[in-house]
């Protein structure tokens, strides 16, 4: 390893366990780690050479889950670069803004995307994953890695956009090590037989969460389909000696409701990592009851990545078995080397039971967001990071999520936390996936509605979801108006973006 870079994570399994299969499409290896290794540091010398990235430039990632993807965001870190990992789920022009906004000097992409992009940048080199002129770089003699600083950047992570345009936060190779150290630490143990199967994108929480298992040796396995499917997903796992993986709530329901979830041998699973969106206690409860005690739900953003609190797979199995709802409904207690706090509107701590804005501080908290001083300043405003998450701590230490500060809706002069609502319409059975957000209303200010997907072959019972609001929430919490639709509007990260769907109502309603 060379000072604080990322690469060096490769170092120590390429020695001890240079045979082992590293990158594997199913179960056909593709690279050993001795073989990864080589190859990562093949393309470094190639991007210094043939591209002259410099210590400290940006190279975009826009890529669908690739067997090279790892192999490429590695050589970005060997040869000095910065990575831009970018969701292939976005505008190819969404993906050239993030390209032009990073000062990138080079882009590697998939063929899916590739062409789109090349339409949309300017002076900018796209490296086709696969393609020769990327299988060119493979010919480049080996280098040594390019000695980083621990406070340098090395992955710009453009967060989700849901309230605005997205923002780059700086992720230094220090927040990094300390996000796999965490991960070791306080989750989950990582041995050299566990693999991590990468059915959500790697440009986002699976390409963060891969770094333990780099770093002990744990395969990377890519599905043959190129994503999530149930099935598929069941079958790598019952044919893997232990195996984990990151999928966000709507991916978990779909896994632990599909009839070859019994059949995994319980052995074969590490940990069923979730994420990236509120997680319902009968989401957990339904998990563990498929898979057995291996579910860890994890609160984290782009600024601290995937690293603020954690529930861990005991104390989610425990709170299961007990019938805990509230030690479910939370996202459990701070994570290793973390101080995580709820503060009022003059960033005072408040004590366990009031709601206000979680603040965090630790090792993965970032730089700052990428030429955005003014930003910067206020989200890390105090040496806190203000997540623009609301919350609440119970007396046991574990934070509960309310609702994101900018969903807040206040309708007669009441503060309305649209979570708190939706978790009791997501209680009918009728209801697969529940939205709630305010609209401009003449009388109230603002007015509760409530947007819903039906399950399969159910139909929604205003009356009935009224009822059950009434019964268990205060009135004026209740939705003065239900909008059924087949679909929630998401971002790549599987984030509801409420703010099309006010924009969207607003415009219906116009």
């Amino acid at each position: 390893m060379s000072g604080a870079n990322l690469a060096g994570l490769l170092d120590g399994p390429a020695r001890w366990g240079a045979g082992r299969p590293a990158v594997l499409v199913g179960d056909r290896p593709l690279r050993t780690w001795a073989q990864l290794a080589e190859a990562v540091a093949r393309r470094a010398a190639a991007l210094r050479a043939i591209h002259d990235i410099a210590p400290g430039d940006a190279v975009a990632l826009f890529a669908a889950n690739h067997p090279a993807y790892l192999e490429a965001l590695f050589s970005i870190w060997h040869a000095g670069g910065v990575a831009v990992p970018i969701s292939s789920r976005l505008h190819a022009r969404e993906a050239a803004d993030i390209v032009d906004r990073s000062h990138a000097r080079l882009c590697f992409a998939t063929a899916d995307v590739a062409d789109e992009l090349l339409a949309q940048v300017d002076g900018v080199p796209v490296v086709v994953l696969g393609e020769a002129e990327d299988e060119a770089l493979l010919r480049a003699p080996t280098m040594a890695p390019v000695t980083r600083a621990a406070t340098d950047d090395a992955w710009i992570f453009f967060t989700s956009g849901t309230t605005g345009r997205a923002k780059g936060a700086r992720l230094s190779h220090h927040n990094l090590f300390a996000m796999a150290a965490a991960y070791m630490a306080d989750s989950a143990e990582v041995e050299p037989r566990d693999a991590i199967i990468h059915v959500a994108a790697l440009s986002h929480a699976s390409g963060l969460m891969c770094l333990p298992f780099v770093a002990r040796g744990g395969a990377q396995v890519l599905p043959p389909s190129g994503g999530f499917d149930a099935a598929e997903l069941l079958d790598l796992v019952a044919a893997g000696d232990r195996s984990s993986f990151f999928v966000p709530p709507t991916l978990l329901r779909r896994l632990s409701a599909h009839p070859a979830a019994a059949a995994v041998p319980r052995e074969r699973l590490g940990t069923i990592l979730v994420g990236a969106a509120p997680v319902l206690p009968s989401d957990l409860r339904d998990a563990v009851g498929a898979f057995g005690p291996c579910v860890w739900n994890g609160y984290g953003q782009g600024e601290s990545p995937c690293t603020i609190t954690a529930h861990g797979r005991a104390q989610i199995a425990a709170a299961v078995e007990a019938e805990d709802e509230d030690a479910l409904r939370s996202v459990g207690i701070a994570r290793a080397g973390m101080r995580v706090r709820v503060v009022d509107g003059d960033d005072q701590e408040l004590e366990p039971g009031e709601v206000g804005e979680v603040v965090a501080d630790g090792p993965t908290v970032m730089a700052g967001y990428l030429d955005l001083p003014e930003a910067t300043a206020q989200a890390l405003r105090g040496g806190w990071l203000h997540t623009g998450d609301v919350g609440i701590f119970d007396e046991h230490g574990r934070l509960t999520l309310v609702d994101r500060a900018k969903d807040v809706v206040i309708t007669g002069g009441y503060n309305v936390y649209p979570r708190e609502v939706e978790d009791v319409l997501h209680l009918d059975p009728a209801v697969a996936e529940a939205a709630v957000v305010g609209l401009p209303d003449a009388e109230w200010g603002e007015r509760i509605v409530a947007f819903v997907v039906p399950a399969a072959g159910a139909r929604i019972d205003e009356a009935a979801l009224d009822r059950r609001c009434l019964d268990a929430i205060a009135r004026h919490k209740r939705p003065k108006e239900y909008r059924v639709v087949g679909e929630l509007p998401r971002n790549a990260a599987g984030k509801v973006l409420k703010k099309q769907l006010r924009t969207s109502a607003e415009l219906a309603d116009a």
